[in-house]
């Protein structure tokens, strides 16, 4: 069995991910031990629900601080829990967890930790009927962290790098809401909002602004461009997924 460490935030996220897909491959999963647990934070919440989607990853005796920093978000840490494979249940110890263990209560670089990979993230359900989202940002984790919550909402998502390559996406991809950060090389989120409001196609195309920027200055800005809705990170996923819905209908 794999001991969380206390302290469980955006630098964690990365050596967990790794941490459990080495014992996903070794032994075809993982436990974990969440007594300890004190903090939890939204990155780390998001890569083990991407884990737990996958029965891949079984929680045991989870603290008070991790339920609820599910609870929060009106998330429910045990919803969807499969039953521990007796074989995932026979290896509680042994060195392949404790390696597993020392990677993730090892500190991850700032810099190493905007990197949250999505190799966890379910396939979408992309059949008729189901919305399909556009995210635009340049930060790899932010598109990854979308990618998680929206996928986990049911949502079909595509991505772009950047307002460039967002607003090029478009020409031959249709989708029903676009959510875009405002400082991006290329094309910052000003410019794409007001590209896809000068297109009739895209002229009441619900277009969030999700972005760090809280100045009422720049909310106008984008409001007077044609934005739809406008978010600040870090998003809280239970908001930003009713919020598409919301503007979706």
């Amino acid at each position: 069995m794999m001991k969380l460490p206390k302290v469980l935030d955006l630098a964690a996220a990365i050596s967990l991910h790794e941490a459990v897909l080495r014992n996903v491959q070794s032994a075809g999963g993982v436990r974990l031990d969440a007594s300890d647990v004190e903090v939890l934070t939204l990155p780390c919440i998001q890569v083990l629900l991407a884990a737990k989607r996958d029965a891949k990853v079984w929680i045991d005796r989870p603290s008070d601080a991790f339920v609820c920093a599910f609870s929060d978000l009106g998330l429910d840490w045990n919803e969807g829990m499969s039953e521990v494979p007796e074989c995932i249940a026979a290896s509680a110890t042994g060195p392949a967890a404790e390696a597993a263990a020392a990677g993730a209560s090892a500190s991850a670089p700032r810099s190493e930790a905007m990197a949250v990979a999505t190799d966890l993230a379910v396939e979408t359900d992309s059949s008729p009927g189901h919305l399909r989202i556009l995210t635009i940002d340049d930060s790899k984790t932010m598109r990854d962290m979308l990618m998680l919550t929206l996928a986990d909402a049911g949502f079909d998502v595509i991505q772009a790098v950047d307002g460039k390559e967002g607003v090029d996406l478009l020409e031959r991809e249709n989708v029903d809401v676009v959510i875009t950060d405002i400082n991006m090389p290329r094309m910052d989120g000003y410019e794409v909002v007001r590209q896809l409001r000068a297109r009739p196609e895209h002229k009441t195309t619900p277009i969030l602004v999700l972005t760090t920027e809280s100045e009422v200055e720049k909310k106008n800005i984008a409001r007077n461009a044609g934005a739809t809705g406008w978010l600040v990170k870090p998003f809280d996923p239970e908001r930003l997924v009713a919020t598409v819905r919301k503007v979706a209908c």
